[in-house]
């Protein structure tokens, strides 16, 4: 069944439908569902979403060996039926290959003994230092306020206290759930001469090498970042692109436009979106921003990776923009998937929506909207985009972690929360470009103060970065 028709079937009666329930329908085949959605609607419901359509299912994943209990999301898929975002099997491939990956980063710097050895035979440890690489998989504070993290290898699990008192703790206040961590120290025993847990002397993580530098680029040419347009609000801010695409028209030395997600605002993101959309369908928002990518020049190679308001599924890895949708971009837009990796004339540029940011402030002391900068440099110190599995961010588990940093890139950007900060971490450049949306309800609830309509330029031969606002 063609999407238009589903789309414009549920307008008539009434209601806007998001897309991944377009998805379920046309590929289902059944067109007799529409009116059985319709009819089985509750009241007050104004935007048909996957909650309406699909029962959630819970189901078990493991981690590592041990095992944690979780209940993932369901969720109605492009492929068309309902999708669990994790199974046994794959779960524990993606958490092994996390640890894996993550581990041989720290193996030299740590000499880690397995787990197993360690709670099994620790007297033949006792009196001597050793190392341990784990995942963590529960946090407490002791009675003293002391840190205790359980961590969790191939071969078993054991606790490790953080003391308080030692130089470092604030490092270890902000381990957080299912990152992977390096520790040296000492065993302790217990009353029955048992290995108990270990104290800790030193923390590590997988980290961007204090040896890394920046490999420039050969030839002369500048990049723009930017994220977040969300084409479709009636908070979209047009005559501040206008501005933006004007001055971008006018600059020969910029070559490429990066677009680090939420193009469009999509349909049915959140309760009562309909009453603050100005474009009403998905099809026409993205055709909308297809006409804003075609008046800036062809010259531009511009880059589009996907966010949790586009027309992809919301789980991570998120797959680029189908070609659907796609119609009235022009030939110059490439789009990729989210997270990418993208190389600009030699230069490796990290895109990632940033959604996973929610979870990291909620984790770590002290993080919070206004610095974002700060979390792009603790994604770096665990190169990892987003470890905390079963909280806000979806995770799609797929045979190998997506969301590993494998390679240290030279620029990452991410967006996501709207606010513009930039950083420089261990010669890794990382760019947050705010929106090209003014203040919403949610963030006036919340809040929070948007950074609207900046554009960040970026020199590719030395990384040197300008500021823009295109506000008035």
């Amino acid at each position: 069944m063609d999407k238009r028709e589903i789309v414009t079937r549920f307008a008539d009666a009434g209601f806007l439908v998001s897309p991944q329930v377009v998805n379920y329908i046309s590929e289902s085949g059944a067109s007799g569902v529409i009116e059985g959605i319709i009819a089985a609607l509750p009241e007050g419901i104004s935007v048909v979403t996957p909650k309406e359509v699909s029962a959630m299912t819970p189901l078990r994943t493991d981690k590592l060996n041990v095992g944690v209990s979780r209940t993932p999301e369901i969720l109605l898929g492009r492929e068309g039926s309902s999708i669990p975002l994790a199974d046994p099997e794959s779960s524990y491939a993606m958490f092994r290959d996390r640890y894996d990956t993550l581990a041989a980063m720290m193996r030299g710097r740590v000499n880690p003994v397995p787990l197993e050895a360690l709670v099994k035979t620790g007297n033949r440890f006792m009196d001597q230092e050793i190392g341990l690489i784990g995942m963590v998989s529960s946090i407490s504070t002791s009675a003293k306020g002391h840190r205790i993290v359980e961590v969790e290898d191939p071969t078993g699990s054991i606790k490790v206290l953080f003391n308080k008192n030692r130089d470092g703790f604030a490092e270890a206040e902000s381990i957080i759930p299912d990152e992977v961590i390096g520790v040296k120290g000492q065993l302790a025993r217990d009353s029955m001469g048992k290995t108990q847990m270990v104290f800790s002397d030193t923390l590590f993580r997988p980290e961007i090498p204090m040896t890394h530098t920046f490999s420039p680029s050969k030839e002369s040419g500048k990049a723009v970042f930017i994220s977040d347009i969300h084409v479709g609000s009636n908070t979209f801010l047009p005559d501040a692109w206008d501005r933006f695409s004007t001055w971008i028209g006018g600059r020969e030395d910029i070559g490429y436009l990066m677009i680090a997600g939420d193009v469009v605002d999509g349909i049915g993101i959140y309760p009562d979106q309909d009453k603050e959309l100005e474009i009403k369908t998905i099809y026409d928002q993205y055709d909308r921003v297809g006409e804003l990518m075609a008046a800036l020049p062809d010259r531009l190679k511009i880059v589009i990776s996907p966010g949790n308001h586009d027309a992809v599924r919301g789980a991570e890895p998120q797959p680029a923009l189908p070609e659907e949708f796609r119609g009235a971009f022009p030939s110059n837009v490439t789009f990729v998937e989210n997270p990418a990796v993208v190389n600009i004339q030699s230069v490796n540029v990290l895109m990632y929506h940033g959604r996973s940011i929610d979870d990291l402030i909620k984790f770590i002391p002290n993080a919070s909207y206004e610095h974002p900068g700060a979390i792009m440099e603790a994604m770096l110190k665990r190169r990892h985009l987003g470890p905390i599995y079963g909280q806000r961010t979806p995770l799609l588990s797929t045979e190998k972690d997506a969301l590993v940093i494998r390679e240290v890139p030279d620029i990452i950007q991410t967006g996501h929360i709207h606010i513009s900060d930039i950083i420089t971490y261990r010669g890794v450049l990382g760019i947050n470009a705010g929106t090209w949306q003014s203040q919403t309800s949610f963030q006036k609830q919340m809040n929070i103060t948007p950074t609207p309509a900046e554009a960040v330029v970026v020199d590719l031969s030395t990384l040197a970065y300008e500021k823009y606002t295109f506000l008035t």
